[in-house]
């Protein structure tokens, strides 16, 4: 592309996903819908996950709860690979043009997509460009032709006869982590990035997709590839938000010529290591590709979250991927043991922190996990089917929060746009205000175990002799007095203030 049109296709971060909140799906373990043809060897809906077998959720089960996520306050949705795959998540692409079939195939994408779109709902996907799968069309065809297939240099092989399924030998090419089932694509062969380009192009062009959650992006180290890929795809539409899956802090990631966002752990990690403290399981957190354990105080919350504003520019800070668990990290409620207090405080933090929220299907109503730790079925717990037809095992006060907190970011500007500014960081306790032009709002987070009574310095946003109006939380705070206010938690509690 032109200097000059690669430039203007990577300026700015889409305007909708500041004011965006997330819903993201595991597809398998979401909802099944009756139209969307069976085979017989399911898994029944309330059975345990397991690594191979399949529950049967599809896109069209997805289309007939959008009621339940329009409800909540949703306005985006992040689903995890759909396209054809022989894995239930579907990280093993066999074909990057078809939508699995268990998944009801791309009519039924694209009725999702017309209905979502159709009641206000933006949609991304899950693109996993940096490896394929042994199924994957000419990756098979090495398998079977050897030496002799065209499509040799689309990969990394190493000898022969390709060693894909004895695992008794050494992996004989190229894979995701050492990963046989999970081939690495040669990107620095100019057919490999005109394909995988053209994925991205496709699904934007063709279906009207909002955007992309890149899949492990800094595996594909051929120079370009991404700058060539988000120019490409904003080029078709200027607001499609790109998100990376980089666990760390990466500010040269995010200079306006790659991602919009990376999926924010260090958020994550910081919230969860603040307000769970010594709730958190170790084995749990063990090993990690983030760091929620061991807990951690106010000081030094406040610290890390002045560290992680500071990484990046305030026009990135206002689109990064905010959120606290996922189908690749324990629900917030197992890591904190099933303590409730954990994942209310972490949600009021997420929802008035600057950034996008993401929540993970089924937190908001508490959606248990199986609390097996063991290292080899920990992914697993996370990924529970969604209960639709036993409303007995929603948490219907968990719920009621999560729609109050987020109708209070999408009522407020000033939490999705305006400024930061930490106030009070002690023992268990933190306080921060964000305000703009029109409003100042103070939220006050007490995860300690006992009452707390603090005082607040505010003498540069309130007045003297203002009256605070609780917003959320049912609080009381006192008159501003001397430029201070005393607030009064209640023990793992925390609430909102308008002054």
């Amino acid at each position: 592309m032109p200097d000059s049109t690669r430039s203007d296709a990577a300026k700015g971060r889409p305007a909708w996903a500041k004011d965006a909140v997330f819903y993201h799906i595991f597809p398998d373990r979401f909802a099944r819908s009756e139209r969307v043809a069976k085979p017989d060897n399911l898994l029944s809906w309330h059975s345990a996950p397991s690594e191979q077998g399949y529950h049967g959720g599809d896109l069209l089960g997805i289309a007939a709860h959008l009621d339940h996520l329009v409800d909540l306050g949703i306005s985006a949705i992040y689903l995890t690979p759909i396209f054809q795959s022989a894995s239930n998540h579907r990280y093993h692409t066999h074909d990057y043009y078809q939508v699995d079939p268990l998944l009801g195939g791309n009519e039924a994408f694209r009725e999702l997509v017309d209905r979502c779109h159709a009641r206000g709902l933006r949609i991304i996907l899950d693109g996993v460009f940096n490896h394929a799968s042994r199924g994957f069309y000419r990756f098979n065809d090495i398998l079977e032709n050897g030496p002799h297939s065209p499509w040799l240099n689309w990969f990394h092989i190493d000898g022969w006869p390709v060693a894909a399924y004895e695992g008794h030998k050494p992996a004989n090419y190229r894979g995701w982590v050492g990963n046989r089932a999970l081939p690495k694509f040669n990107t620095d062969n100019p057919q490999v990035r005109e394909y995988l380009i053209g994925v991205g192009e496709y699904w934007i062009r063709e279906y009207g997709i909002d955007g992309w959650r890149l899949d492990v992006p800094d595996q594909i180290t051929t120079p370009g590839f991404w700058e060539e890929f988000r120019c490409r795809v904003r080029a078709i539409n200027p607001e499609a938000y790109l998100v990376g899956e980089i666990w760390h802090a990466v500010p040269e990631w995010l200079e306006g010529d790659r991602f919009d966002a990376t999926m924010n752990y260090v958020f994550a990690a910081a919230v969860i290591a603040f307000v769970a403290g010594d709730r958190v399981s170790a084995s749990l957190a063990a090993g990690r590709s983030y760091d929620p354990y061991p807990g951690i105080d106010a000081a030094e919350f406040g610290g890390r979250i002045e560290q992680l504003l500071a990484t990046y520019d305030w026009e990135t800070t206002q689109v990064q991927f905010n959120l606290l668990d996922s189908h690749d990290a324990p629900r917030v409620l197992s890591l904190a043991r099933g303590d409730k207090a954990t994942l209310r405080l972490a949600t009021l933090l997420q929802m008035t922190f600057p950034g996008t929220p993401s929540v993970y299907y089924g937190d908001e109503i508490a959606l248990a996990g199986t609390r097996r730790y063991d290292r080899s079925y920990r992914d697993q717990d996370s990924r529970r089917p969604f209960p639709w037809d036993d409303e007995s095992l929603w948490d219907r006060e968990m719920l009621d929060y999560f729609r109050r907190a987020i109708s209070l970011r999408h009522a407020h500007p000033a939490f999705r746009g305006g400024e930061f500014h930490e106030l009070y960081a002690e023992e268990r306790q933190y306080a921060f205000v964000r305000c703009n032009a029109a409003e100042t709002l103070l939220v006050v987070v007490n995860a300690g175990d006992d009452v707390a009574r603090i005082s607040i310095p505010v003498h540069e946003y309130f007045d003297e002799g203002t009256t605070l109006r609780a917003l959320f939380g049912d609080l009381a705070a006192d008159v501003v007095g001397k430029g201070r206010v005393a607030v009064k938690v209640p023990a793992r509690w925390g609430g909102v203030f308008l002054g």
